[in-house]
């Protein structure tokens, strides 16, 4: 899986790494969205080199498809490093009207300069930066009330950098860029279990039976509920238990065989979905 990313990707994450140095001179601060279920995946790590010194407000989305109690871990590892986070949802407008404020906050010095040149509410400048449909054209149209950016739920939409005007924000929409350390398969599997990597250029087969075995490991309970299962043996490899899943969902063909196409659509979107529990696939502490 790595190796096909390293492949699809390298052109696209060199230009807009380019676009983002190019227009930190346009901006004030910079909104960084993390998918809540896997903060460091999902995270740059080259972000903080690219912007430099400018206040940057880190934003967890999709918090309501998250683990609570892993929010909370995530939200005392960020604040021991000084760094100012959030958990929102764009769906149930989770700590949305907290943005405007805490962005004013850190930039309160430029803030009180604009005031001082007679600028009083003058809008800041914010540049919005993510991986690929972890919801930064959801966030804007939030802010603004209306339908300024497009908004799909797969990856790649937002191609160029586009201006949207917010209450009290003017709003850099970048383009949606994959950054992560790709060497590592871990990395790459998080960021396709949750949707961040078009399903059409990897094995979706492979990709459920991996996820099916990470949440056997982290959410027994739940994954046993959502379908039905007595139990899982310890020595049941993760193919074995996806295709359980496929048995107690029905989806076989003829002579009894499990369908495991079918099997391993359903189970990632009922994992991408919620509908099999909140959940986290990483943790601080991991």
């Amino acid at each position: 899986m790595p190796s096909q990313l390293i492949q699809w990707f390298p052109g696209h994450m060199a230009k807009t790494r380019r676009m983002i140095g190019e227009r930190l001179k346009d901006v004030d601060a910079i909104l960084e969205l993390l998918d809540a279920r896997i903060p460091e995946s999902s995270r740059n790590p080259e972000i903080r080199a690219i912007v430099g010194d400018k206040p940057m407000l880190t934003l967890f989305t999709k918090s309501a498809l998250s683990d609570p109690a892993v929010n909370e871990a995530w939200k005392r590892a960020f604040a021991a490093e000084g760094q100012s986070s959030l958990f929102i949802d764009c769906i149930t407008g989770q700590n949305l009207n907290k943005i405007v404020p805490a962005l004013r906050e850190l930039c309160a010095d430029k803030v009180a300069r604009y005031e001082q040149k007679g600028m009083q509410g003058r809008a800041l400048r914010v540049m919005v930066v993510g991986i690929p449909n972890v919801g930064k054209s959801s966030l804007i149209n939030r802010l603004c009330g209306a339908k300024k950016a497009k908004v799909e739920d797969r990856p790649g939409v937002t191609l160029t950098g586009q201006w949207v005007k917010a209450n009290g924000l003017e709003l850099l929409d970048m383009p949606g860029v994959l950054w992560p350390k790709f060497e590592d398969r871990r990395v790459g599997e998080n960021l396709a279990m949750t949707g961040a990597i078009k399903d059409t250029i990897m094995d979706t087969e492979t990709l459920a039976a991996a996820l099916a075995g990470r949440l056997r490991g982290l959410y027994p309970e739940l994954l046993c509920e959502r379908y039905k299962l007595s139990g899982i043996p310890e020595d049941m490899e993760n193919w074995e238990l996806l295709e359980a899943i496929g048995r107690k969902r029905g989806f076989l063909v003829s002579g009894g065989q499990v369908n495991y196409e079918r099997s391993a659509a359903a189970l990632l979107d009922d994992f991408r979905s919620a509908r099999i529990g909140k959940i986290s696939l990483e943790r601080p502490f991991c």
